[in-house]
């Protein structure tokens, strides 16, 4: 459990950039290029957020997933694809590197430099050391209420819809 309140903020952090990053991507083609100092602080953060946890597993998860895929595309080869992966997977080691670059790339173009730079020196501050080693039980915790608060308020959509359909004569 502890693991994975650990890796909460980087899960945060990657459905933050999923919802951007349509925007930012389509930014790019437009937006001047960061400056190398802007790039290096957006690296800095996500090394401090442990953003690298999020996308450590992308190449072999990837592997898996395509083998799979082709495993049930072609059944009688399923020996050779077993066979083949983890050489797919060697030679494809240490791309997920790629991941970060453009994670720096999207964090560069959504702050500018002297941003990142308070960033980086907040996060080095006692609060900004707080917020990275709290927040991972904080959004655990969060995540579990907006759970349970789901299950309970179905619960009541659900009896909102039976008293409606009562109204009309139907049992549900």
């Amino acid at each position: 459990m502890k693991s994975l309140l650990k890796l909460l903020p980087a899960a945060a952090l990657a459905v933050g950039l999923a919802v951007c990053a349509a925007p930012a991507l389509s930014q790019q083609v437009a937006a001047p290029k960061a400056s190398p100092a802007a790039i290096a602080a957006a690296k800095e953060i996500l090394a401090m957020k442990n953003a690298s946890a999020m996308y450590a597993n992308a190449v072999p998860g990837m592997v898996e997933k395509t083998k799979g895929a082709l495993i049930q595309q072609n059944l009688n080869y399923q020996k050779d694809l077993n066979e083949v992966a983890p050489i797919v997977a060697q030679q494809l080691n240490g791309r997920e590197k790629e991941i970060g670059e453009g994670m720096a790339q999207v964090y560069a173009s959504e702050f500018t430099e002297q941003e990142l730079k308070d960033l980086v020196a907040f996060y080095k501050s006692p609060l900004g050391k707080k917020l990275v080693e709290a927040e991972p039980k904080a959004i655990g915790l969060s995540m579990a209420f907006m759970n349970s608060w789901a299950q309970n308020f179905t619960e009541t959509v659900m009896g909102a819809f039976r008293a409606e359909m009562r109204k009309r004569g139907k049992e549900i």
